[in-house]
């Protein structure tokens, strides 16, 4: 790739991870706002509107050599078909108990990131703008076209969200330690990291990690199930999809030690957001956790 390509190929980068990232930011801090804006649409432009997330898509692939129709016609039509669907179950379940629908695309979300179906699209180290893609659309169909309550997402930090956190948190270091040591699953590396690689990696983990896993298992799964389920049934099931969602990370084959530690910490990651149905407190546990886990027990 030329150094003239290789610039616009950053550039575009760049400009791709503002694109992604505003919704988040739209919905976090001005959710009411951008629901009411979105509601005021035609019911067609409404439902179409989600076309624009495909264009990080253009934005990397075309510089990078890599785009491909059939790709990018995925990417158009996925963020329209979840708009679609969650209009209609809208619609036919309005007191929110769960809808088929809902649960179809957390399934489908669910398994396209899990299992890496859409990772043939992007360049190499790029791959989680498709995660992004798919999120945005979840958001915008599930906050804007569904409007699903309780689902807690709120980048707006408050005192009580910290406290739940690292509560959180404090409850499931002791038992990931001594079972995650005990089972070889954690290996202890005691280091001193310098400030700026501890705060990049906690916000990176926080932004990237730990705020799209709990949207989509606390704010949409677990939400929609305590409706079905009770809070309890709601929280175990969750904890337990969350853990068994890790069953092809860091091994070649099922790594049950991660399924086991992942799916407790789903408890503990329930507890947080279950606390005032704040996304925030959950992924402060998360981040923390993974954070850690990074630096010195990996």
């Amino acid at each position: 790739m030329s150094d003239m390509m290789a610039s616009l190929l950053t550039a575009n980068v760049l400009a791709a991870a503002v694109w992604v990232l505003l919704p988040l930011l739209a919905f976090g801090f001005a959710r009411e706002t951008v629901t009411r804006a979105v509601n005021y649409l035609p019911v067609g432009v409404r439902l179409l509107f989600p076309v624009f997330f495909s264009v990080p898509y253009l934005l990397i692939a075309a510089p990078a050599g890599t785009l491909q129709a059939d790709w990018l016609v995925c990417y158009l039509i996925v963020p329209i078909i979840i708009a679609v669907l969650l209009w209609h179950a809208r619609h036919a379940d309005p007191q929110q108990l769960g809808n088929w629908r809902d649960f179809a695309i957390i399934l489908v979300l669910g398994l396209a990131v899990d299992l890496r179906w859409l990772d043939p699209a992007w360049p190499p180290r790029l791959q989680v703008f498709g995660k992004m893609i798919l999120l945005d659309g979840g958001l915008y169909g599930f906050l804007a076209i569904r409007q699903l309550t309780n689902v807690g997402f709120d980048l707006r930090p408050r005192w009580r969200d910290l406290r739940t956190g690292f509560r959180e948190l404090a409850f499931y270091a002791p038992i990931a330690l001594l079972l995650g040591l005990t089972l070889g699953f954690l290996h202890w590396h005691p280091q001193i990291p310098r400030l700026l690689t501890a705060t990049s990696s906690f916000a990176f983990t926080f932004l990237l990690i730990a705020l799209p896993e709990e949207i989509f298992f606390r704010g949409w799964l677990q939400n929609l199930l305590e409706r079905r389920a009770g809070k309890i049934p709601a929280l175990l099931i969750t904890a337990l999809i969350f853990g068994l969602a890790h069953f092809n990370k860091r091994a070649p084959s099922f790594n049950w030690r991660y399924v086991l530690l992942a799916a407790i910490a789903g408890i503990f990651y329930g507890r947080a957001w279950r606390q005032d149905r704040r996304i925030f407190a959950s992924s402060i546990t998360h981040a923390c956790v993974d954070t850690i886990w990074g630096l010195w027990l990996l």
